[in-house]
């Protein structure tokens, strides 16, 4: 029980600091701009936690505080989905769609590869199974 109670602060707390930076950034960019920075800088960096852990340069607690806990909180699919529909016409709404798909592949893709730049591993980055 004592490791599931970890566990679970360690997720929260990270969830917490994300949602805290997500609010910030709101604030600093409202509307569809600070929606599309928090889903690609959070790609970006689950990319690069993915790409650590998977060269066993990440411990599971970190990897689940950041993750899970942090990066979760931080990105937002909800916020994103109702942006666009409300987005006022068709051609904004799939254009904000298609904006934040194509940067946020990006994103993941450019954090695989600095990481592994950095950490001098080439490995399958799928070995992290993380979501956000």
């Amino acid at each position: 029980m004592r490791s599931r109670a970890r566990t679970l602060a360690l997720v929260a707390g990270g969830g917490f600091a994300g949602a805290n930076a997500r609010w910030l950034l709101a604030v600093a960019l409202p509307d569809l701009g600070g929606t599309l920075a928090a889903n690609v800088l959070g790609a970006f960096v689950l990319g690069a936690v993915v790409a650590t852990v998977a060269a066993g340069r990440l411990g599971p607690a970190v990897r689940l505080a950041l993750a899970t806990g942090f990066l979760s909180s931080f990105t937002t699919y909800s916020t994103f989905a109702v942006e666009s529909a409300l987005a006022g016409s068709p051609a904004l709404m799939i254009g904000n769609v298609l904006t934040n798909y194509a940067l946020g592949f990006a994103a993941a893709a450019a954090g695989l590869v600095l990481a592994r730049r950095i950490l001098g591993h080439d490995g399958d980055a799928s070995a992290g199974g993380e979501s956000a």
